[in-house]
């Protein structure tokens, strides 16, 4: 018995050992497969791996940026990803910590991988939080995925966004590694990376976001689709408060502080970032084109084309924003109430041709109706479709559900159900203007407004259409016979009927002009004949001159667009740009030299490297005497004439037109404003340039068409339709002191001038400066 007992106690010792040993064999067996693992992944066994070159520089669609004169973001180039990446420093440390305390509280301690949380992970199966440092959630994003549902391949996934955590801890500081985290990341809605999220949630940049507002963006980290704002804010709220919780939690905050910041609303200024939306639309499209020009003669070092929609370029612009807001804001504010009176005047009651004048025939209206149903996108797509011209028209006369500009409703949108045609002539009903904003002595472009509302109305009217420019044209006359005469502004010629005769300058009948008035007696100053728009000696100066010398000058001073050599372009014939018209007048006040109008300064990759910066284009045009008495010439037009009312108050209380449409009157401008109004036939179109000593700016006011304007000047002509947007956009800048907008003299030459431009001496009578205020501008655009 003793020694079966014996037997008995050496058996168990060498089974314990043999368990041992198999615990081992297996452990050691996991642990070199877990490796093995490691190892194939790493080398590309198990699917393709980002290379060292990849690590070092991670590939992402980077949107371009277009960036304002005083450094702010106007716009961006994108097709898919809004992303613009910012630099560590760039991040608020409350963001930072938000992020830390919520996401991977141990970030500063592991090198990609944390241990603790991966066993915790593995050991509760995930109910007590995931495993997933910061730096496995950005390989994640930039090389493995989404992962899978299927289990081995997501072991996989899981197994190679180890290997490249680790491999990014090495490559790149923890900083770098956070500020690309927070680069990568979609926050939907647009916004994606931190800058595009906080410009678009918030309006700011990330480094003006507060604690509440950072901690809201890092609590979309968990779904932002889920957790989107815009459709749950409920849920993002409690979210937010989570992550506040957490920075609590971990010392960051104090309770105190916490309890506070829970409280707060989400706090959204929500500012979509599209290529509809956004301040300066219609500059940016113009800027697009200069772009593709600029792509095709610049390529990169290995010969591919850059591409402005995926390489992150920074296109740094003249465009300044303040003074780009201002003028969107008086574009809107005065066309809201010019367009408030152009329905009132033009009801069904009123005008059965509405939008369209009373005296337009049936057969004009229908062609310009058919030609606006063939340049519509639907017909395009339809006809691309091969659908027939009958089942096209027919298309035009369906009813469908759409969206239309209205300024009465949220956003200048009101959803409706009306027919494609029906939706034609509704938009042709609203008046459409421009405004462009320049910097004469450099030639730099500060404000572009090329329509009412990009979203509806594409058709950009600061460069890409012309329009009959009217009486604004009148300067270059008088400059050209200035030049060439040596004449003073005092000088005065007779207001009698005139007539250029058959023959002369290739006329087929002779061309005599009328003034509108019909007033023809006395004698008239220069000053007081441009002031006032009379045709008469405008007439008789274009005869002196001759149009081949006016239209020289006029090419000279930066018109591209055609001018016929004939005596009645004196009286704004041509169709030119309002763009063209401010390169020119600005060489008047930049002491006769022609700089052509610029727009961008430079462009850089997105490493910083400079990859192109302008140099100005510049001519001398006129002498310093001459361009100067222009100028003296059309301050006139402010102080005696059409451009009066900038100067006067009180006439709203016997003119009611003040009231209806004279937006932010009285204006009761005390500085020199040198300016020429212009008003088309038939009011069609009306125009405003005006001139301080270091900004020129000019709008322009009409319908889409021709056949579409008011019935009556007192309310068509360009001191009433154009004259107000300059009008208000200048009492916004001079209000805006960081701006320096001058408010003094037109700097006069050095030298002694031989003209005389002190009209002291000149009668009222002669100068009319003496008129009523208010007494409508003369039709002035065409010999009629």
């Amino acid at each position: 018995m003793a020694k079966k007992q014996v037997k008995k106690k050496q058996e168990k010792p060498t089974s314990f050992k043999k368990y041992i040993k198999w615990f081992w064999m297996v452990f050691g067996g996991g642990i070199a497969s877990i490796l093995l693992l490691f190892l194939l992944a790493s080398w590309g066994a198990l699917g393709e791996m980002p290379s060292f070159e990849f690590l070092e520089n991670p590939q992402t669609n980077l949107a371009s940026q277009v960036i304002s004169a005083d450094g702010k973001t106007l716009g961006k180039y994108y097709l898919n990803d809004n992303r613009t990446p910012v630099d560590y420093k760039e991040l608020p440390k409350d963001l930072v910590n938000a992020l830390i305390a919520t996401e991977d509280v141990r970030f500063h301690d592991h090198s990609g991988i944390d241990v603790r949380g991966t066993v915790r992970a593995f050991a509760f199966l995930g109910s007590k939080g995931g495993a997933s440092t910061i730096s496995q959630q950005l390989a994640r994003q930039l090389f493995v995925g989404e992962g899978s549902k299927n289990l081995p391949e997501r072991l996989i996934q899981k197994i190679k966004e180890w290997v490249i955590a680790t491999r990014l801890e090495r490559q790149y500081t923890k900083e770098e590694i956070v500020a690309m985290y927070f680069n990568i990341y979609d926050y939907g809605n647009n916004a994606d990376g931190i800058r595009s999220a906080a410009r678009i949630y918030f309006g700011k940049e990330p480094q003006e976001l507060k604690m509440e507002e950072s901690a809201m963006l890092v609590g979309m980290f968990k779904n932002s689709s889920l957790y989107n704002p815009r459709r749950n804010p409920e849920g993002v709220k409690n979210r937010r408060n989570v992550v506040l919780a957490q920075m609590y939690k971990y010392e960051y905050i104090d309770e105190k502080v916490k309890d506070s910041l829970q409280k707060l609303p989400l706090g959204l200024d929500y500012n979509p970032e599209s290529h509809n939306e956004g301040s300066g639309t219609y500059f940016r499209e113009h800027l697009k084109g200069f772009l593709k020009k600029w792509v095709k003669e610049n390529p990169k070092e290995n010969g591919e084309k850059y591409n402005i929609y995926l390489d992150g370029l920074k296109i740094y612009t003249t465009i300044d924003s303040r003074m780009q807001k201002y003028a969107e804001e008086a574009v809107e504010s005065h066309m809201k109430n010019l367009q408030a009176e152009f329905y009132h005047q033009n009801t069904k009651k009123r005008n059965k041709n509405a939008p369209f004048a009373l005296d337009v025939e049936k057969g004009v209206i229908d062609y310009v109706m058919n030609k606006a149903i063939e340049n519509s996108e639907r017909w395009k797509i339809m006809k691309k479709e091969g659908k027939s011209e009958k089942e096209i028209l027919a298309s035009f006369d369906k009813k469908t559900r759409m969206t239309l500009f209205s300024w009465k409703h949220k956003n200048n949108r009101v959803d409706t159900i009306m027919t494609p045609r029906d939706s034609i002539l509704y938009s042709k009903f609203f008046l459409r203007a421009s405004f462009m904003s320049i910097e004469p002595q450099s030639g730099q472009v500060k404000a572009w407004v090329g329509g009412i509302n990009y979203r509806n109305f594409k058709y950009d009217m600061v460069k890409q259409g012309a329009r009959q420019i009217g009486s604004t044209f009148k300067p270059f006359v008088y400059a050209t016979a200035i030049d060439q005469l040596h004449l003073s502004p005092c000088d005065s010629m007779p207001n009698g009927p005139f007539c250029i005769e058959e023959g002369k300058y290739g006329l087929l009948e002779s061309w005599c002009p009328k003034n509108s008035d019909g007033k023809y007696e006395g004698m008239r100053t220069l000053k007081g004949a441009l002031a006032n728009s009379v045709n008469t000696v405008t007439a008789r100066l274009m005869d002196k001159v001759g149009p081949v010398n006016v239209r020289s000058l006029a090419q000279r001073l930066g018109v591209e667009s055609e001018m016929p050599e004939v005596p009645s372009i004196a009286l704004g014939t041509p169709d030119i740009t309002l763009y063209e018209m401010l390169g020119a007048y600005g060489t008047f006040v930049n002491k006769g030299v022609y700089v052509k109008p610029v727009t961008v300064t430079r462009i850089e990759d997105k490493n910083g490297t400079i990859l192109y910066e302008f140099v100005p284009e510049t001519k001398d045009v006129l002498s310093e005497e001459v361009a100067y008495t222009v100028v003296n010439l059309m301050e006139g037009v402010t102080q005696s004439g059409s451009g009066r009312r900038l100067r006067h108050k009180g006439a709203n209380k016997w003119n009611k037109l003040y009231d209806e449409i004279m937006t932010g009157y009285p204006y009761e401008f005390k500085n020199p404003i040198a300016g020429k109004t212009g008003t088309t036939q038939n009011n069609s179109d009306g125009w405003f340039i005006g001139m301080v000593p270091n900004l020129i700016s000019g709008a322009w006011v009409g319908g889409e068409d021709r056949q579409i304007h008011f019935a009556r000047t007192k309310y068509g002509q360009g001191a009433s339709m154009a004259l107000p947007i300059w009008a208000v956009f200048m009492k916004k800048c001079y209000a805006d002191k960081s701006l320096s907008i001058s408010d003094g003299k037109f700097p006069k030459p050095e030298e002694e001038m031989t003209i005389n431009v002190d009209c002291s001496k000149t009668s009222k009578k002669d100068d009319d400066s003496g008129k009523d205020p208010d007494e409508e501008e003369k039709l002035d655009g065409i010999d009629f």
